[in-house]
C-alpha cells in the first residue's frame, strides 16, 4: 500500500505560480511512476504530468512550457510548479502514483485561477 499526501493548491490569479506537492509513504519502494492529473468541473480527469524512476518526464500539451514536474527520492516526493497560469488550468489536481501492481491517488487538491 502508499500513501499519498498532496498540499500547495489554492487561489491565485492570472500570470501567478503556484507549487503543487505529494509526499508517498508505506510501500514506496515498488513505486515506478509519480505524477498529476487533474479534473475540471464537467470534464473528464486528464494527464498534467508524469515523471518514472529513470527520469523521463511528460508533459501535457496545454502545459508544456509553463509547468515543471520533479521528484526528490529522498524524501519521496513529487512538485509541480505551476507558472503562468490561465483559468483554464482551475482544476483539482490529484497526485498518481502507480507501482508494479497498483495505481494510487492523492485526495486532490483546487488550484482556482481567477482575478
Amino acid at each position: 500500500q502508499v500513501q499519498l499526501v498532496e498540499s500547495g493548491g489554492g487561489l491565485v490569479q492570472p500570470g501567478g505560480s503556484l507549487r503543487l506537492s505529494c509526499a508517498a509513504s508505506g510501500s514506496i519502494f515498488t513505486i515506478y511512476r509519480m505524477g498529476w492529473y487533474r479534473q475540471a468541473p464537467g470534464n473528464e480527469r486528464e494527464l498534467v504530468a508524469v515523471v518514472t524512476n529513470s527520469g523521463m518526464i511528460d508533459y501535457s500539451d496545454s502545459v508544456k512550457g509553463r509547468f515543471s514536474i520533479s521528484r526528490d527520492n529522498a524524501k519521496n516526493t513529487v512538485y509541480l510548479q505551476m507558472n503562468s497560469l490561465k483559468p483554464e488550468d482551475t482544476a483539482v489536481y490529484y497526485c498518481n502514483v502507480r507501482t508494479s501492481t497498483s495505481i494510487y491517488w492523492g485526495q486532490g487538491t483546487q488550484v482556482t485561477v481567477s482575478s
